[in-house]
């Protein structure tokens, strides 16, 4: 029986957490999944499971020897992938995590564009503003807004956001502008929960660092709600360019206290950090750097 294989039966049992589970990640009848993991037991002549009514787990040598088959069918992978991209073309599947309202906005249009140019690709697209557990998950490559904290993930860098202070004419010309970010406590504010700065809102102007704790009136974990908010002049909101950018040039909505500035963030590309990468993946970060060569927010 081939090894490999056997160790894939495995290795997905493992992940899946059941035989069931296997089965749908292997397109395989249970029947099948169970012999490939009866043989590998007795072949190896030790217990790798251990199984209940209720729940499936490894043993401490089966977890043991999880770990060594992953690593040689993620060398394998990337094996046949350093293979198959002399070839001139990339195949297989891309599952990609992408926050909500950038996915929306901004990445939807281009799947189609990418997908016409490789044919042989498809692509699995998650859209979800958690930050997801990459390789636990089994995504290949993620978009990710702010600032990187340190770990075995490598980032390219797309492009650049800008925090903006702004609210729709009308909401300013019945309450008034703000000359100064305390000004702030005084006015109807909507507030994004998901900020990683909470309700204290941070600029640097003529009079330096200036950080001011607002009061919202209104508080959401969803930017696009925020902007529906303002368009409705119901308040002063602080969001990217990514979302606001058109509205800023269309005028229905106006910058406040530009002086003022606010966080500028970055937007990556991240991936598993691996000796090889594959074609698939390097293709669509190149597609997405090209893409975001000029952000049309900053147009």
């Amino acid at each position: 029986m081939d090894r490999f294989q056997e160790m894939r039966v495995f290795a997905a049992v493992v992940e899946a957490g059941s035989f069931v589970g296997a089965t749908r990640a292997l397109d395989m009848s249970k029947a099948a999944v169970s012999r490939y993991v009866g043989e590998l037991e007795e072949r190896l002549g030790v217990r790798l499971l251990h199984r209940t009514t209720r729940k499936l787990s490894p043993t401490t040598e089966g977890e043991i020897f999880y770990t060594r088959c992953r690593e040689l069918l993620d060398r394998l992978s990337e094996a046949e992938a350093e293979a198959a991209s002399r070839s001139g073309e990339a195949t297989g599947l891309l599952k990609v995590n992408v926050p909500v309202s950038f996915g929306l906005m901004h990445l939807a249009p281009l799947w189609p564009v990418f997908l016409a140019r490789h044919p042989k690709l498809s692509i699995d697209i998650t859209l979800s503003d958690r930050v997801a557990d990459l390789v636990e998950e089994g995504f290949d490559l993620a978009v990710r807004i702010g600032q990187l904290p340190a770990s075995s993930l490598v980032g390219r860098k797309l492009a650049s956001t800008r925090m903006v202070l702004c609210a729709s004419p009308q909401y300013l010309q019945a309450r008034g502008a703000p000359r100064h970010p305390e000004d702030l406590l005084h006015h109807d504010v909507i507030s994004y929960s998901l900020f990683s700065a909470g309700e204290n809102w941070s600029f640097t102007g003529p009079d330096g660092e200036v950080s001011v704790k607002v009061a919202p009136r209104m508080r959401t974990n969803s930017g696009d709600t925020c902007r529906a908010a303002a368009l409705q002049h119901q308040g002063i909101i602080l969001q990217p360019s990514f979302i606001v950018g058109a509205d800023l040039a269309a005028g229905t909505l106006r910058e406040i206290l530009p002086e003022y500035r606010s966080l500028e963030l970055g937007i990556h590309a991240v991936y598993p950090s691996r000796k090889f990468v594959a074609p698939k993946v390097r293709l669509l970060i190149d597609f997405l750097v090209e893409a975001f060569a000029a952000p049309p927010w900053e147009q």
